[in-house]
């Protein structure tokens, strides 16, 4: 007579598995070949292009890792480094939230921004006039873009492949005057680093939650995203001091909400709405584009709102989560800690409950493959399969909105589930980047909502 345990075994891969045996894969799964480059990354960039938009700027977008990046990096992150990485980005930004009034004075965390270690998309750019190229890290989590600046001597500066940004040579280069508007918004919002250049120039610091910091003058030239779209007085730092990890990128493109970021700056051109497609690695280029598009019928929207008193972050609200079709069982009560959307965070961020609940029907549906026996929660060994199938997971949010991620680039990180716990019910999360893969995202700030448009990129 069969065993209990055998019994429970048997019955689990019967609800979710049973699929495999018979060679075929119903509603809410799909069959991944081992062999594609969806699990196995290609080394050599793909051709193809990022359309032009009459109505909009658009900049191709690539993942750093991947073979279609400019400057790519020498050493990829595994998904302890993922993890880690993405922990500590999000215990920074809830640090910022926990900020605390007492007798009329604010307590400010001692990181200012967020932690430059987890971003993973680059873009390339033109700075100045001519215009010289800037190979830059993108983040929906930082506000004040930079590059580093000549002179900057190796102490003062990391290494980074392209020659560094010569505002010298530029035609319409200007430091922004200590004491101006400008520089007195810095200082509120705690980018400020006092006067240089013998209290003239506006100066900037920001220190990140990894450990990264930069500091310079706040500045202000021509920002080129294409040949025909050039903006005029960008506001930058021009970084003349950095410290910490950085991997071999020139800069950062702040895309947050307060008034240093780019879609803020450009809002009187672009009406400050933005939207981007984030590629897998193993893929070729996605894209980055200011404004909204003339025709959003096949975007679904769900209501999007500031993260607490932090004008930085988007909030919208996750309601429920599905795999392999199957809707589980979570209270909404779960997910009233909203959920931050980030392109700098790499896993996404679930309430313990909500998390709980996911692995265990990700487990479940995945129950034919030997999981890794190390201390992450679910990483497979797929070694010996031809092909894989693996269950979709759909997110759905106010509104009603279902969103299917992308099978598997945006569930699986590195064969691992590319999700983890942010803490208590009722706590904030985080949507990651992997999640987000292959879809358009449209931040419609003005209209206060946030668009989703599948299979993007």
């Amino acid at each position: 007579m069969a065993s209990p345990l055998f019994l429970c075994i048997l019955l689990i891969i019967c609800s979710y598995g049973a699929y495999i045996v018979a060679g075929a894969a119903p509603h809410g799964f799909v069959v991944v070949s081992t062999t594609s480059s969806l699990l196995q990354p290609k080394d050599v960039c793909s051709t193809s292009t990022v359309t032009p938009r009459p109505d909009r700027a658009v900049v191709p977008l690539v993942h750093k890792h991947g073979p279609c990046a400019p400057s790519q990096s020498t050493i990829k992150t595994s998904f302890a480094q993922a993890l880690h990485r993405s922990r500590v980005r999000a215990d920074y930004i809830m640090s910022r939230a926990t900020t605390k009034e007492e007798d009329g004075k604010v307590s400010i965390p001692a990181h200012l921004g967020d932690s430059v270690g987890s971003l993973e998309y680059v873009v390339k750019l033109g700075l100045g006039t001519p215009a010289v190229e800037q190979v830059v890290l993108m983040d929906t989590g930082s506000d004040l873009s930079w590059v580093q600046c000549k002179p900057c001597n190796s102490s003062d500066c990391y290494p980074q492949k392209d020659p560094l940004f010569d505002p010298s040579k530029s035609s319409t280069y200007a430091p922004i005057p200590c004491g101006s508007s400008l520089c007195k918004t810095l200082q509120s919002d705690r980018f400020g680093n006092g006067c240089t250049s013998n209290g003239t120039q506006c100066g900037y610091r920001v220190e990140y939650g990894g450990g990264s910091k930069t500091t310079g003058v706040y500045s202000n030239d021509a920002l080129t995203l294409a040949p025909d779209v050039v903006i005029n007085n960008f506001h930058f730092g021009c970084g003349y001091r950095q410290g910490g990890p950085n991997d071999k990128y020139d800069g950062l493109l702040g895309l947050g909400g307060s008034p240093e970021s780019l879609p803020v700056q450009t809002s009187k051109l672009y009406g400050g709405a933005f939207s981007y497609c984030l590629p897998s690695v193993s893929s070729g280029a996605g894209f980055l584009a200011l404004g909204a598009p003339s025709n959003t019928s096949d975007f679904r929207f769900t209501p999007m709102t500031r993260f607490m008193h932090e004008t930085t972050f988007y909030l919208v609200r996750l309601t429920g989560i599905s795999v392999g079709g199957k809707q589980l069982s979570i209270p909404r009560k779960v997910f009233e800690g909203g959920m931050i959307i980030d392109c700098g965070n790499i896993l996404t961020h679930l309430p313990d409950t909500a998390y709980g609940e996911l692995k265990s029907a990700f487990r479940a549906a995945m129950a034919a493959y030997p999981l890794l026996p190390h201390k992450y929660d679910t990483c497979y060994n797929f070694t010996g399969y031809s092909n894989v199938t693996v269950p979709r997971v759909a997110l759905t949010f106010s509104g009603g909105v279902t969103v299917d991620l992308d099978v598997p680039n945006g569930v699986l990180l590195d064969d691992c589930l590319a999700f983890t716990d942010s803490g208590p019910d009722d706590y904030v999360g985080f949507i990651g980047n992997v999640n987000q893969r292959s879809l358009e995202m449209l931040y419609d700030v003005g209209g206060g909502r946030l668009g989703f448009r599948a299979g993007a990129c």
